[in-house]
């Protein structure tokens, strides 16, 4: 839970810093630039809110791991959804907007987050799963799309190295197997999940999980 709040409190923290030309770069999201990642990120924390109030009764069907699904290629920007978010994004018209609902929607999702009982059953996209679980699974959510915030953003904050770690551990257990210890948790992360494509050294370092790869998560 402590590390979702910190996770979270991160990003939101480094999108308030972004100045209003940031916005218009590109992010780490193929087809999307800086406000479609941050207007997606709205989304995400009206998720979480819809979520932790969506009660389950039946024992859980998935953890923080089965939670993710592995999809057979990385997204282009064309599914409908991840098509629509440039327009809604293009919609706020000034950054600052953006800002602003993800400062108050982002808020509201930190404090119900905190307020959870991490044992509580909830449901999402047809799983049952534990709020602890669920929330930790957000970890690595947010972790990623901070990385990807700041793809090509140098001077912005980058994720703390607890929630680099911690995503880092997730991705593995998705894996099934630890990226080499070679790695850093941000070369394991872009890497692994396809974001970066490996450099000849690192892909024999990989060796037979070289194949397994990139993990991409839906």
């Amino acid at each position: 839970m402590e590390l979702f709040s910190h996770s979270w409190q991160a990003l939101r923290a480094a999108v308030a810093a972004l100045a209003d030309e940031d916005f218009e770069q590109p992010s780490g999201c193929a087809g999307w630039l800086v406000r479609d990642l941050v207007c997606h990120l709205v989304i995400d924390a009206q998720d979480v809110l819809i979520t932790l109030v969506t009660p389950a009764e039946s024992e859980p069907t998935a953890d923080a791991v089965t939670y993710w699904e592995l999809l057979d290629a990385p997204p282009t920007g064309e599914d409908p959804l991840d098509a629509l978010i440039p327009r809604l994004a293009a919609a706020y018209g000034e950054p600052r907007w953006l800002k602003f609902h993800l400062d108050d929607v982002g808020s509201a999702a930190g404090r119900a987050a905190e307020l959870a009982d991490p044992a509580l059953l909830v449901s999402t996209q047809d799983k049952v799963l534990t709020a602890g679980d669920y929330l930790a699974a957000y970890v690595l959510e947010w972790t990623l799309h901070h990385l990807d915030l700041t793809a090509h953003l140098p001077s912005a904050a980058a994720p703390p190295a607890e929630t680099l770690a911690a995503a880092r551990t997730a991705l593995e257990r998705i894996a099934g197997a630890p990226f080499p210890v070679s790695f850093s948790d941000e070369a394991a992360l872009r890497v692994g999940t396809g974001r970066r494509t490996p450099t000849d050294a690192e892909r024999a370092a990989l060796g037979d999980l070289a194949a397994s790869l990139p993990l991409v998560l839906g």
